[in-house]
């Protein structure tokens, strides 16, 4: 009976510390690590020529002993959905703001489909799915509430203080995962080069861009959430490969389903829209340009959309662009959400610069945002290297939609 109440006193927190150690009363015999590792190796020869195998040397930052039970990516993978930034996603916003709507798509339902679109692919063209995993699961963990339009104004307000200063989500995504979540008590979750490649390389936002090929002389240096993403080069892995082509495959439908639920399209625009060739429902959509991949990517070191899909799908894109992006209600949240997001912008700016040292704020938000600013992994940086609008950006981009909300209705209710 007191195993079992001291089992219901363990935090999340603590199962997460002692997971990711990985020591524990029991251990893996060394005649089973051996036979365990073996396995790995097997998997890996069965695999694609063009797939990333495991057993390798995957580029650590920091070198670590290998895991008994789990492949590198493996651990990649555990550290990302451990992570408090992965479990945040699932109250931010990915195109559509609709807090009474629960079926409208969230950001943290949108890596779950890119995930398993990204299985699906990966695993007919026989790669590393564990790797695909780790990358489509923790693609988007650096995503600002408010889908790209909470992005767009962060970036604009980090400009307006410097022009050398931008917020991209990808970029933003490696930042996380490098500087601000925590591993073991300390910060950054120490990936493999692979991972954080496929998450910094993994937009698939352009709508022309049908065939990816991996740059496969790829260095550790040029991982950087320092270089904007016009100056960088596409992912290392075939999998990163797949995983930017799934990003796209998987908003596509499901933000024309969403644009149903909130009235801004009619039953009429699947079927009378530019990519009806693919299909008049999300599933029958997905399926083609899912198959379409498989057919053109089977056996090559790339990963391809045949001539007609891949117009049949720029046209789908172009058209969501134009009748559901511009449409009135999603024009007007995009507003609201502008002002949030330069709203709490200017006034933790504004209070990070006019600080004084011994002195305790009297608005809770901003003794919130001092808080974090003194525990920050790089408070000690000298400001040319850790200038004062990244530590509210920082800030700004790890919110939930509801804090954002909570924090602006704290700082301007009474005004």
């Amino acid at each position: 009976m007191d195993d079992l109440e001291n089992m219901n006193n363990i935090s999340f927190e603590q199962f997460e510390n002692l997971f990711s150690k990985v020591r524990g009363a029991v251990t893996v015999s060394d005649e089973n690590r051996d036979r365990i590792r073996l396995a790995f190796a097997t998997q890996d020869g069965m695999r694609s020529k063009f797939a990333t195998p495991d057993i390798a040397d995957h580029r650590r930052r920091i070198r670590e002993e290998d895991c008994a039970v789990r492949t590198a990516f493996q651990r990649d993978l555990g550290r990302i959905i451990y992570s408090q930034s992965f479990r945040r996603l699932k109250h931010k916003t990915q195109v559509f703001f609709n807090p009474v709507n629960d079926h409208i798509c969230s950001r943290l339902e949108h890596v779950i489909y890119v995930n398993y679109i990204s299985q699906v692919i990966g695993g007919a063209l026989n790669l590393n799915k564990d790797l695909i995993q780790a990358i489509a699961l923790g693609h988007d963990i650096g995503h600002t509430p408010f889908g790209h339009s909470g992005e767009r104004m962060l970036s604009k307000k980090l400009k307006e203080k410097d022009s050398r200063l931008f917020f991209e989500h990808e970029a933003h995504s490696l930042r996380v995962l490098d500087v601000l979540e925590k591993h073991n008590d300390s910060f950054g979750l120490n990936l493999t080069f692979e991972v954080r490649d496929g998450i910094l390389s993994h937009c698939g936002e352009a709508y022309n861009e049908n065939v990816i090929v991996p740059v496969r002389d790829k260095k550790q240096e040029e991982l950087t959430y320092l270089v904007p993403k016009k100056e960088r080069r596409g992912p290392a892995t075939l999998e990163g490969c797949v995983v930017k082509m799934a990003d796209k495959i998987a908003y596509v439908g499901r933000d024309i389903e969403d644009a149903l639920r909130m009235g801004i399209v009619n039953d009429d625009y699947f079927v009378s829209g530019e990519g009806k060739y693919l299909g008049t429902s999300n599933a029958e959509i997905i399926n083609s340009l899912v198959e379409d991949v498989i057919e053109n990517s089977f056996n090559k070191d790339e990963i391809r959309l045949s001539a007609k899909t891949g117009e049949a799908l720029a046209g789908i894109l172009d058209q969501n662009l134009n009748k559901i992006y511009k449409a009135t209600k999603i024009t007007t949240y995009e507003r609201y959400a502008d002002l949030i997001v330069a709203s709490l912008f200017d006034t933790f700016m504004d209070a990070l610069e006019k600080r004084e040292p011994g002195v305790e704020p009297a608005n809770e938000m901003i003794r919130k945002f001092f808080g974090f600013v003194d525990d920050h992994p790089q408070k000690d940086d000298p400001e040319d290297l850790m200038p004062l609008p990244i530590y509210v950006s920082d800030y700004i981009a790890g919110m939930t939609d509801g804090f954002a909300i909570q924090c602006f209705d704290a700082l301007f209710r009474e005004c």
